[in-house]
Parts: C-alpha cells; sequence; structure tokens
C-alpha cells in the first residue's frame, strides 16, 4: 500500500487533479468489473434454481449493489490519494449509511416481489389474498423503518442536528412527552397495520361494505385502506377503522355466497307456481352451484305479501348476475302467467275520464 499524502502538505496542481482523477476512474472501473463479474455468476446460480424468488431478489439488488461497490472502491483509493481521502472522507459520512439504507430497502423490496410471485395461482383464492395482504403490509412496515433509521443515521452527522439532539437529552422527559404526543398517530397507524397483517380481518381482494357501499380492497397501507366500488370510485378508509368499527366481509372464508331477491306481490297471487318456475328456472343456470335454491314467503301483508327468493352460486360476481337474471325473469314470468300478482297503485285517468262521460 503507498503511503497516504498529508493534504496540508501537497499543494493542488494540474498533475495532482490527473493523477487523482486516474485513480478514481481507475476505482470505479475496478467496482464496475467486480460488479458484473459478481452478478453473471450470481444470475446464473438463481437460474439454476427451481425457485424464482432468488432471481428476484438478485435483480432487485443488482443497482445499488453497484453504487456500493462504487463507494467501496473510493474507499479503498482514499487510503493512496491525499485529495480523494480528503473530500472523501466528508462525503463518506453521508453517503454510506444512505447506500447501505438502500441496499436494505432494495432486499426487503426483492424479497416481497419475490415471494408474491411465488403464491401468484395458487388454489386456494382465500389463502393466496391472505399471503399477499401480510406480505404487503409487513414489507412496507420494514421500508418505513429502514428510511427513517436511515435518515436519521444522515441526520446525525450534521453537527446542528447533533447539538440539537444533545441540548433535548438535556430535558428527556419534556422531550419525550412530545414526541409522544406528536407521534400518536403515526404509532397508531403503524400498531393498527400490524395488527391488520396478524389478525385479517380484511385483505387484498376482499369483498367488504364499508358506510354502505360494497367493493373490493385494491390497497392496504398503513394508515389507510383503499377500496374501489362497482362504480369505479376509491373510497379511502382509516386502517384503523376496521380494528374499532364493524363492517361486513363478504369473501372472508371464501367468496360462496347465497343471495337473495325480493319480490312484493298482491294477496291474490298464487305462490305453489311461482315456485316452481323459480326452481326450474335456476336449476338450469350454469352460474347455480346447486347449494341453496329456496322460495319462502316472509311477510303477509294486507296489501302485499313478501317472497323470498334466495339462490347461491360459487363467486360473488356470479351470484350478483344470477340474482339480476333471476329478478328480470320472474318479473317477466308473472306479467305473462300472473298479471293480477303484480300490485298496481296508478291513477287511471283516461278510464275515470271515460266512466265519467259515460255516466
Amino acid at each position: 500500500m503507498l503511503e497516504r499524502y498529508d493534504p496540508r502538505n501537497w499543494p493542488i496542481s494540474i498533475e495532482g487533479v490527473i493523477h487523482t482523477l486516474i485513480v478514481l476512474s481507475g476505482a470505479i472501473l475496478a467496482a464496475f468489473i467486480v460488479h458484473w463479474l459478481a452478478f453473471a455468476i450470481l444470475r446464473r446460480l438463481a437460474k439454476a434454481s427451481e425457485s424464482t424468488l432468488d432471481d428476484v431478489v438478485v435483480e432487485g439488488v443488482r443497482r445499488p449493489l453497484r453504487w456500493a461497490a462504487i463507494a467501496f472502491s473510493i474507499t479503498v483509493a482514499a487510503e493512496n490519494d491525499a485529495l480523494v481521502g480528503q473530500g472523501w472522507d466528508l462525503l463518506a459520512k453521508f453517503l454510506t449509511p444512505a447506500v447501505v439504507g438502500w441496499v436494505a430497502y432494495a432486499v426487503v423490496r426483492g424479497l416481497a416481489k419475490g415471494y408474491e410471485a411465488q403464491i401468484e395461482g395458487a388454489e386456494d383464492p382465500v389463502a393466496q389474498r391472505g399471503r399477499l395482504t401480510r406480505i404487503a403490509i409487513l414489507s412496507r412496515t420494514v421500508k418505513v423503518a429502514i428510511i427513517i433509521i436511515t435518515v436519521s443515521l444522515i441526520m446525525l452527522n450534521v453537527p446542528g442536528v447533533r447539538d440539537i439532539g444533545t441540548t433535548m437529552l438535556a430535558s428527556a422527559g419534556l422531550a419525550a412527552l412530545a414526541v409522544g404526543a406528536a407521534a400518536q398517530p403515526a404509532l397508531k397507524s403503524l400498531i393498527a397495520g400490524l395488527q391488520m397483517a396478524l389478525t385479517q380481518p380484511l385483505r387484498i381482494g376482499d369483498l367488504v361494505k364499508v358506510d354502505g357501499q360494497a367493493g373490493r380492497v385494491e390497497e392496504i397501507r398503513m394508515s389507510f385502506v383503499t377500496v374501489r366500488t362497482w362504480d369505479e370510485r376509491v373510497l379511502v378508509v382509516p386502517t384503523s377503522r376496521f380494528l374499532d368499527e364493524s363492517f361486513e366481509n363478504w369473501s372472508r372464508v371464501d367468496e360462496r355466497l347465497t343471495g337473495p331477491v325480493m319480490l312484493h306481490l298482491d294477496p291474490i297471487a298464487e305462490v305453489e307456481p311461482i315456485r316452481e318456475e323459480f326452481e326450474r328456472f335456476v336449476q338450469a343456470q350454469d352460474l347455480w352451484d346447486g347449494r341453496n335454491l329456496q322460495l319462502l314467503m316472509t311477510e303477509a301483508h294486507p296489501e302485499s305479501i313478501e317472497l323470498r327468493l334466495s339462490m347461491s352460486a360459487d363467486t360473488i360476481g356470479d351470484l350478483w348476475t344470477l340474482r339480476c337474471t333471476v329478478r328480470e325473469h320472474m318479473l317477466g314470468w308473472l306479467k305473462e302467467n300472473q298479471p293480477e300478482a303484480l300490485i298496481r297503485h296508478r291513477l287511471e285517468v283516461e278510464a275515470a275520464n271515460q266512466r265519467a262521460e259515460e255516466a
């Protein structure tokens, strides 16, 4: 190893600058070569394995490790060159935690994408949504922690910030109270997000009903959950609300549901023919899964009766389509076969005027 120059005794000259540029160029070139060789080997090893996890991780950390290799090579060069060492000693305090944090962030992101790729196409869609939700929440939590730690390490190298921190430690009790009060919403969101990942009252892809609106869970963040409704609106709901208040999850266990079609008819309606037609029509539908099929009179009033036509399907989307089809068919059948069963509350003005003229 060459003896390091003393910057106080080494005057800056054209020759010195050229020498420094040559040293930096050589160090960066060596870093690129070592990085290329290392990842050529890693890619071959990853392709040889059956799992796709290592492929995603290797590709995810390739870019940040390139900059880490450059930083390491410049550090080695700084030990042998005065001008490089003088400038690098100052920059390294900020660049080192930034590069290390970037590498850690890339590893976590790569692992998350790798696990997501592994569970895609699983036979059990409920278990798949549960794993995706757990991976999304935990990976975001770790990435937020990495960002906070990295920024903290960088800021601690700023003399003014370090002095402020020392002053705050002198009044640690008051500072703890102030920080605790200010961070309460963030800590509540963090705890709610972790609890959501562990208990999983809802998962990405679940069909939920909140505030009277039904939709699919698109994204679960630490502080909020986005729900996409049927008309493509997005509901943004605080995460803690799903833990503090009740809501409906229509696909918690699986998507097989039983849904009703309500018919309000005149008491003169003959129920048995309606039941036979309902059962005949549903049994001929491919969307019906064969589990539930029933017609019951749930209410009877002097002016009307209520019939509940219940049916089941394998998925929520199939059930919705089946209910709409049954509702349309039964109303059409009633118009043709039992028109007197349909309740009428109309003012027949023309007929009334005609009767008045005849009288």
